[in-house]
């Protein structure tokens, strides 16, 4: 459903829809109620200035029925954001497609408490094009390639790859050394992933079918750390994480696999060691072979590795 209001500062409007029965007289007593932690006033006055609107741009008053649109846009107000100090890299661009490499603590969307710092509002507004849309998404901690839409018409070309499987990604990993670590690598992990409304982690049920699947490989290792390659066949939420913290080797600073910790203000100099290093497909449009390559580098590696090798 396209929003009758146009992307402002690279950020698009929230739609909401509203029940057509319940305990409120107006679309403004539903939002009173459901946004519950705003002051009502202000809202209410929102109402007033016209910046809630209908289907068709219509402003709605604070006493517009419940009943009388089924769907509503308005422009969330933009939190007080920290700036993230690192830039992307537009490694691609033409008119349907458009990659780049996502640095860490970048969010791919805008989420929570982070909008412009976000990579999707951040190329909107480089590039002046309100049509970007991510194909598919990185986790905030997690730097490297991620691929844009450049424009509606032939987005759909471009997600079908992901559905279909038809993209391989390679992904570089930074692990403590355990202890009692065993070099049996190369290893493929297969596991049952499941993410759970309300919860920050995803469960694994050992007693399932496996839905996920990654080949781990070695690229190199010393005293202290275990630097791997990472080639998953599914694409689960956190699965790269979780495969590797349920065979000993979480991932150098995360804060949610093998043990989920408190939230802490982001460290800089300690970026969770995980990039996404190579993305190859036949392009849907074309038919010609694609490959891109990050130009970034997992800083605790070790020295003298050479991701190379294990290709």
């Amino acid at each position: 459903m396209r929003s009758p209001l146009p992307v402002r500062d690279g950020v698009g409007a929230t739609r909401l829809h509203l029940p057509s029965t319940g305990p409120w007289p107006t679309a403004s007593a539903y939002m009173v109620e459901r946004f519950f932690h705003l002051d009502p006033e202000w809202l209410l006055e929102r109402f007033d200035r016209g910046e809630i609107v209908a289907a068709d741009g219509s402003a709605l008053a604070r006493d517009t029925p419940l009943d009388a649109e089924e769907f509503i846009w308005y422009y969330r107000e933009p939190p007080v954001e920290l700036e993230i100090p690192f830039e992307i890299e537009i490694l691609h661009q033409d008119q349907d497609l458009v990659v780049i490499d996502k640095p860490h603590f970048l969010p791919s969307t805008p989420a929570g408490k982070y909008v412009q710092n976000s990579a999707l509002v951040r190329l909107r507004r480089l590039l002046d094009n309100a049509d970007l849309a991510p194909i598919h998404r990185l986790d905030r901690a997690t730097a490297g390639l991620l691929m844009f839409s450049a424009r509606p018409q032939t987005r759909g070309a471009y997600q079908t790859l992901f559905q279909r499987r038809q993209i391989e990604k390679v992904y570089e990993a930074v692990s403590a050394r355990p202890a009692d670590w065993a070099d049996d690598l190369p290893r493929t992990v297969r596991l049952h992933i499941e993410k759970l409304r309300a919860q920050v982690c995803v469960e694994v049920d050992t007693e399932r079918e496996p839905n996920s699947e990654t080949l781990i490989e070695l690229i190199d290792a010393d005293e202290h750390v275990i630097h791997t390659l990472l080639h998953p066949h599914t694409g689960k939420m956190h699965q790269l994480r979780v495969h590797l913290a349920s065979i000993g080797l979480g991932i150098l600073h995360d804060n949610l696999y093998p043990i989920l910790t408190d939230e802490t203000p982001d460290d800089h100099e300690r970026p969770l060691q995980l990039l996404a290093r190579e993305l190859r497909f036949v392009d849907p449009l074309s038919g010609a072979p694609r490959e891109f390559t990050t130009g970034r580098a997992l800083q605790y590696a070790p020295r003298d590795g050479d991701p190379a090798e294990a290709t």
